[in-house]
């Protein structure tokens, strides 16, 4: 019996030692939510249009340029919207040939439409239309998921938002250079590699000079910095290039931040097999021109392809070190699909936070001694056992939330409330059945250990019935819905444990010392 109750006794006291040892220092172990910390709560709108957009403006070019490879020649084929394809000047004797290029490239998503005078209008089916949106709302969430990871925010919120499908919830607590942050997350991050035209330029209008003014209907003119052109330092000079890149942002493996020959900050790229593959065969036939290195719009350098080259490359400009830094964490997250606006930001202040603990741990303390002085009263001697048994269970619950890194919420606290409610809860049905035992004339030992057994079932089925809830607040539920799941959740499984196990074994250990056989509840 006495050994029995030794090991019960060293289990109990493990327990409790891991506990304290995962909460200390408290103040660096437990981790604050947003409501608690403060931080940043933004609410974007990702803008589905620019994905449709770059989606339509691809397959124009495509379509064009196969039907030149075919010798149709055409007076135009541009995408005139997010959703629409415009083709003009179709030549009669070759309009057949025409609709089955057209049906090959465009037929699966586009519906056809003919006009007079060999014009075509492509409109995207409904269904693809929508389905670009979603999977353009999903492509940038997860984006902005992985950015905000590399931030090194800790237990960050990026969540769907609203019921127009277009909307992310980003909530970063702790974070104190909100600037930055939405900078990082905002930025588009689209690396592509095209090949030059011509310029750079001093001017749009020099640029298109050669051309009669003209912009060719597959290239594109982008800007970028002066390059030693005679303008001023820091001047916008322009580039006219091909406006499909045979390499982007979307083939890199990773990207990092270096230093140049000039010593100056850069920001070093890598292509994954595939990429490096298409830009091999892309430099070693364009060796002697020159290739513009643009990230989100903008040429940051445009070097002379010198050899051919695989698997790596670097920008170089006008950077900081920081910049260097945010910009190849943005690379390595990836592009986003479409443009983000911010529709609401609201920055929560550490003070409400340390307002809201201090609240939280009142009413915790509060309902803790309010407990013991109903138990002690009312069971009397019998009632420090509920007192050590929640107290206990409070104790476990940090520990579990502190070695699972699971941040406490203002809900979360409210967890912890509810959990002192359980555990007393479960200590007076094991308290009230063991006076139903004692009315029986049964010993004391022997109606002790009948109340817990007879209770014990009816305990473990109301916690099996909370705690599937609990999982689907947390699997269903937002940021604060998962705070509050999490601390119910290991509330539950501690109190099974302290008002099950850890009472029993101290009224053993009591009754073991004591030779009378009468009980003070």
């Amino acid at each position: 019996m006495r050994n029995n109750l030794r090991w019960k006794v060293l289990t109990i006291l493990a327990v409790v030692l891991a506990a304290g040892v995962a909460i200390y220092p408290m103040e660096d172990r437990i981790r604050l939510g947003l409501d608690l910390r403060g931080g940043v709560h933004l609410v974007l709108r990702v803008q589905t249009d620019d994905a449709l957009r770059v989606e339509t403006e691809t397959n124009a070019s495509q379509l064009s340029e196969q039907v030149g490879l075919s010798g149709i020649s055409l007076s135009s084929a541009a995408a005139v919207s997010p959703t629409e394809i415009a083709v003009e000047g179709v030549p009669a004797e070759r309009d057949q040939e025409f609709r089955q290029i057209a049906d090959e490239y465009l037929g699966l998503s586009y519906d056809r439409e003919s006009r007079a005078g060999g014009a075509y209008t492509f409109r995207m089916q409904g269904a693809i239309e929508r389905s670009l949106r979603d999977e353009s709302v999903r492509q940038a969430l997860q984006t902005i998921e992985r950015r905000v990871n590399e931030l090194g925010v800790a237990e960050p919120i990026v969540a769907p938002h609203g019921v127009a499908g277009d909307q992310i919830l980003v909530q970063l607590p702790g974070v104190e250079d909100v600037a930055g942050a939405k900078e990082i997350i905002r930025s588009t991050g689209l690396l592509e590699l095209k090949l030059v035209e011509d310029g750079p330029a001093l001017s749009r209008e020099m640029l298109l000079q050669t051309r009669n003014g003209v912009l060719p209907p597959d290239m594109e003119v982008v800007s970028g910095l002066d390059e030693g052109l005679g303008a001023a330092p820091g001047s916008t000079v322009y580039y006219l290039v091909r406006q499909v890149a045979p390499v982007t942002g979307r083939d890199l493996r990773n990207a990092r931040p270096t230093i140049d020959e000039y010593n100056q900050p850069a920001i070093s790229f890598s292509f994954n097999q595939e990429g490096a593959r298409k830009f091999g065969d892309f430099t070693a036939s364009n060796i002697g021109r020159n290739l513009a290195i643009i990230l989100d719009d903008r040429v940051y350098s445009a070097p002379t392809i010198q050899d051919r080259i695989s698997d790596e490359g670097r920008i170089t400009g006008a950077f900081t070190q920081a910049e260097a830094s945010n910009l190849a964490l943005t690379l390595r997250s990836g592009a986003l699909p479409a443009s983000l606006t911010y529709l609401e930001e609201r920055t929560v202040g550490p003070t409400l936070g340390a307002d809201s603990v201090r609240a939280g741990v009142t009413a915790s303390v509060s309902g803790l001694i309010a407990v013991a002085l109903f138990m002690l009263t009312y069971y009397r001697l019998s009632g420090i056992n509920a007192v050590v048994a929640v107290a206990m269970n409070l104790l476990i619950l940090l520990g579990c939330m502190a070695y699972i890194g699971a941040v406490l919420t203002l809900p979360g606290i409210a967890g912890f409330i509810l959990t002192i409610g359980m555990g007393v809860d479960s200590n007076v049905l094991i308290f009230e059945r063991i006076k139903e035992e004692l009315g029986t004339a049964r010993g004391v030992r022997a109606a002790v250990s009948a109340g817990f057994d007879r209770v014990f079932l009816t305990i473990v089925d109301t916690h099996i019935a909370s705690l599937i809830a609990a999982a689907f607040l947390f699997q269903f539920g937002s940021g604060p819905i998962k705070g509050f799941a999490t601390t119910l959740f290991f509330g539950l499984v501690s109190n099974v444990f302290t008002a099950v196990f850890v009472s029993r074994t101290m009224f053993e250990a009591i009754l073991t010392r004591r030779r009378e056989a009468s009980l003070s509840i």
